[in-house]
């Protein structure tokens, strides 16, 4: 399974290139681009590193083996498919389940969250993920573009920073100066303003560097909207958008591209998904939110934003959870959206709806365990009531 791959013994790790350069001679051209895949693309390890040797040596050397790399590749291309994003932590986690517990097989292609309402409406795909909803974004409702949408999850957005001797959570900033920092107007980390709430943190006079998404992501629409809601110059300037016009800074591609940008640069702050941060030991900053209080990015203040949402008196469950009210809400937090075309085949939908479901319920754990917030049973049951009208079928 992919968790036993993951942790590769010692013993494995140490095994020599030649041994895999042997066993990788046992196979066919077709299963060595099968085993190649297994452990790069989807294991992100990379060619010369011990545990890729190891990674090709396990899966070289049994049939069985061989299977399960088919297995994980197939496992991951549907993942893929439905808009989960290559370095997300939720990836493992849909892979685990499309082979261990999923109850149907779901076709999909593979395309960037960014493009997901055009895939759909090209039928190319059965359904996809995002975390910009989008009939409002994209000036039409979901019914004159044949999708429906549906939030599945919370996800949570936090700033981090790399400045020598600064841990996890000893920085706070709030929605000014975040904005003012990512605007350009705020170049230096010994700013009066940054200074004025970290009273009790020895800030240097390092150059600020900001590193943002190069590529059109729900991440940046989310975090733009809310440096849209507490700084009316962002409103007016920048917008909020999947890919917008950064007045400063560099890009780097996906949450692995902005952390790895901001781990290489002294003084450099970004922003990523918070289960992305946590997981790979990123600094993060602590923030001030629309109360005034200072919170720490945890479970119990992404779950007060979240119980905010009201889903009921909106059109397509389009609610945008950023800045919301309450002394313990988590200031940058998002639903993540579920997208099916309307006209697909009553069986088609069903089908995929039945894992859906799946997901909203016995999955919650799951997302729970790779910090994301599952809905109320109050709010499921308002998507799931929802399907028998939009979607003409339930599960």
């Amino acid at each position: 399974m992919l968790r036993r791959i993951i942790f590769v013994t010692a013993a494995f790790a140490l095994s020599s290139a030649c041994a895999v350069q042997a066993a990788s001679n046992a196979v066919t051209p077709q299963q060595a681009s099968i085993i190649e895949a297994s452990c790069t693309s989807i294991m992100g390890l990379r060619p010369g590193e011990f545990a890729y040797l190891a990674c090709r040596e396990s899966l070289s050397a049994t049939a069985a083996g061989l299977m399960e790399g088919q297995s994980r590749l197939q496992a991951y291309d549907a993942c893929r498919g439905r808009g989960i994003a290559p370095d997300s932590t939720a990836l493992s986690t849909c892979m685990l389940d499309s082979e261990q517990a999923a109850p149907v097989q779901v076709a999909s292609t593979q395309t960037s969250p960014a493009t997901v309402s055009g895939a759909l409406v090209a039928d190319s795909s059965y359904y996809h993920v995002t975390h910009a909803a989008q009939w409002r974004r994209e000036q039409y409702s979901c019914a004159q573009l044949g999708l429906v949408q549906f939030p599945q999850v919370v996800i949570s957005i936090v700033p981090i920073v790399n400045l020598p001797g600064i841990k996890a959570g000893q920085l706070v900033l709030n929605g000014s100066v975040l904005s003012r920092i990512f605007l350009g107007q705020i170049t230096h980390w010994n700013d009066p303003a940054i200074k004025a709430i970290n009273p009790s943190v020895s800030l240097p006079a390092t150059a600020i560097l900001v590193v943002h998404r190069a590529d059109g992501s729900g991440t940046t629409f989310n975090f733009a909207d809310y440096l849209g809601k507490v700084s009316p110059e962002w409103a007016k300037s920048v917008g909020a958008d999947t890919s917008i016009e950064w007045p400063v800074g560099v890009g780097g591609k996906g949450n692995a591209g902005v952390a790895a940008t901001v781990q290489q640069a002294a003084g450099s702050i970004g922003y990523v998904e918070y289960a992305y941060a946590r997981q790979s030991n990123l600094v993060w900053t602590d923030m001030v939110n629309k109360a005034g209080k200072r919170v720490q990015p945890t479970m119990a203040s992404f779950q007060a934003a979240a119980a905010n949402a009201d889903f009921s008196k909106v059109q397509d469950f389009y609610e945008i959870l950023t800045d919301q009210p309450g002394a313990g809400s988590w200031p940058i937090t998002a639903a993540t959206y579920m997208l099916m075309r309307a006209d697909y085949p009553a069986e088609k939908n069903k089908a995929v709806l039945k894992f859906l479901d799946y997901a909203l319920h016995d999955g919650a754990a799951d997302a729970q365990k790779l910090d994301y917030v599952p809905f109320p049973d109050s709010v499921v049951k308002q998507i799931e009531g929802s399907w028998s009208k939009t979607l003409k079928v339930t599960p």
